[in-house]
C-alpha cells in the first residue's frame, strides 16, 4: 500500500521522447522521478489529459492526490474547484518558473504549499526574448516563407525590416528574466534601455549595464526606470513583457495602452498571454498600429484553433513571431526544472519542508512572494 498519490501532469512527447530522452517535460519521461517518486513508497501517476474541467483524468486522480506537479507550457488548471474536491492534496509544484495557473487565494484558503523551480528557465526565455525581437524587427518570417515558397521578393521583405540599433527598447519587469534581457541588449547599442518595474533596479545591476555599454560602445547612462507605463510604451520602439501574470497585470495590455504605444512599434510577450487582452492585440497588428507582436505564451495553453493570436498579420506584411510555449522548456531548461522538482520532493518527503526561499509562492495560508502577492506600489 502506498503512502500517498503524486499526480504528474505533462504533455505527450510521442516519437519525439522516443527519439530524445532529454525531452523531460513529456509523459514518456516523466521528468526523469519516477523511480525516486516509487522508491519514496509512493504512487506516481502520469497524464496528459488534463481538460475539461471537472470530467478529466486530472479530476479524477487529483481527488486523492496528495502532491499535483505541472508545468506552466501544459498547465493543468488548478482552480478553486478542483482545490475544493482535492481534500488530500497538500504541494502543488512547478515544473518551471510561473504558478498562475493554481489558483493561489484557493490554496492559501486551503493550506496548500505552492512552490516552483525559480531561476530554471530564466536564461532560455530572456535569449527567447531577443530572438523574437529579432524576428520580428528584421521582418525574418516573410523572407524566410519567400525562400521556403520558391520566391523573391526582395523589396517586400525589406519594406518592413530595421535595425535594432539606436532603438529604445523597454522591458515591462525587470527581474531575474527582464534584466537579463537588458544585459543582452547591450550588444546591440541600443539608444535607450528603459524599464518599468515596482522597485528600483540595484545600482550594481544599472552600473553593470552601463558599464558594459560604455565598453562596446562607447557611451554610458543608457539605463532608466520609467515610472508611468503609458509614458514608458510611448517612447519605445520595441516593448517586452516580463512580469508575472496576477491581479494587477491581468489584461494590462489593452486597447487603451496599446493605442499609447508608438505607430510601428513591436511587443514581444514571453510571460503570460493573459496580461494581453487577445483581440486587441489583433485588432492592433492586423490595423498596423503595432508592427508586430510575438511571444509564446497564450491563454488557455494549449491555444484553441480560433486563437486570434494564429492569424493576425501586418498589412504590410509580417507581423507575427508566435510560437507555442517553448521559451522555457529548452532541453538545458527541462534539465535544470527537472532536478529542481527532485530537490522540492526531497524536501518534502524529508518532512523538513526546507524549500528553497525563493522557490515558495504560498505557505502556510499567505504569500511568501511580492511576485504574486502584496507588492510595493511606489
Amino acid at each position: 500500500m502506498s503512502k500517498g498519490k503524486v499526480l504528474l501532469v505533462l504533455y505527450t512527447g510521442g516519437e519525439h521522447a522516443k527519439q530524445e530522452s532529454r525531452l523531460l517535460g513529456t509523459i514518456e519521461n516523466e521528468l526523469g522521478i519516477r523511480k525516486y517518486i516509487e522508491d519514496q513508497g509512493y504512487e506516481l501517476v502520469t497524464t496528459a489529459e488534463k481538460d475539461p474541467e471537472p470530467s478529466s483524468q486530472v479530476d479524477k486522480e487529483l481527488a486523492d492526490a496528495e502532491i499535483v506537479i505541472t508545468t506552466p507550457f501544459f498547465p493543468a488548471y488548478i482552480t478553486k474547484t478542483r482545490l475544493e474536491k482535492a481534500p488530500k492534496l497538500k504541494i502543488a509544484i512547478t515544473a518551471g518558473v510561473g504558478s498562475d495557473h493554481v489558483d493561489l487565494n484557493a490554496a492559501n484558503d486551503h493550506g496548500i504549499t505552492v512552490v516552483e523551480v525559480t531561476g530554471s528557465n530564466v536564461v532560455s526565455v530572456a535569449e527567447h526574448v531577443l530572438m523574437t525581437i529579432l524576428v520580428l524587427i528584421r521582418n525574418f518570417v516573410p523572407a524566410h516563407e519567400q525562400a521556403v515558397g520558391l520566391s523573391w521578393d526582395i523589396a517586400g521583405a525589406a519594406k518592413q525590416e530595421f535595425d535594432l540599433e539606436d532603438k529604445v527598447i523597454a522591458t515591462v519587469g525587470a527581474g531575474r528574466i527582464g534584466y537579463r534581457v537588458l544585459e543582452r541588449l547591450v550588444a546591440f547599442n541600443p539608444k535607450k534601455l528603459l524599464y518599468y518595474d515596482y522597485q528600483d533596479l540595484p545600482a550594481s545591476a544599472i552600473q553593470k549595464l552601463n558599464d558594459a555599454s560604455k565598453l562596446f560602445n562607447g557611451h554610458d547612462n543608457i539605463v532608466e526606470r520609467v515610472l508611468n507605463l503609458e509614458e514608458l510604451v510611448g517612447q519605445a520602439d520595441v516593448v517586452t513583457i516580463n512580469c508575472p501574470l496576477h491581479e494587477d497585470t491581468k489584461g494590462l495590455f489593452n486597447k487603451s495602452l496599446l493605442s499609447k504605444m508608438k505607430k510601428g512599434a513591436y511587443l514581444v510577450n514571453t510571460a503570460r498571454g493573459a496580461i494581453c487582452v487577445e483581440q486587441d492585440v489583433a485588432d492592433a497588428v492586423n490595423s498596423g498600429h503595432l508592427a508586430g507582436y510575438g511571444g509564446d505564451v497564450w491563454y488557455p495553453q494549449p491555444a484553441p484553433k480560433d486563437h486570434p493570436w494564429r492569424s493576425m498579420k501586418n498589412p504590410y506584411g509580417g507581423g507575427n513571431a508566435m510560437t507555442p510555449h517553448v521559451s522555457g522548456t529548452s532541453l538545458d531548461a527541462q534539465a535544470r526544472y527537472a532536478a529542481g522538482v527532485k530537490k522540492i520532493l526531497e524536501s518534502y518527503f524529508s518532512g523538513k519542508h526546507d524549500y528553497k526561499p525563493e522557490d515558495v509562492i504560498v505557505t502556510g495560508g499567505g504569500y511568501a512572494t511580492r511576485a504574486y502577492g502584496e507588492r510595493d506600489q511606489k
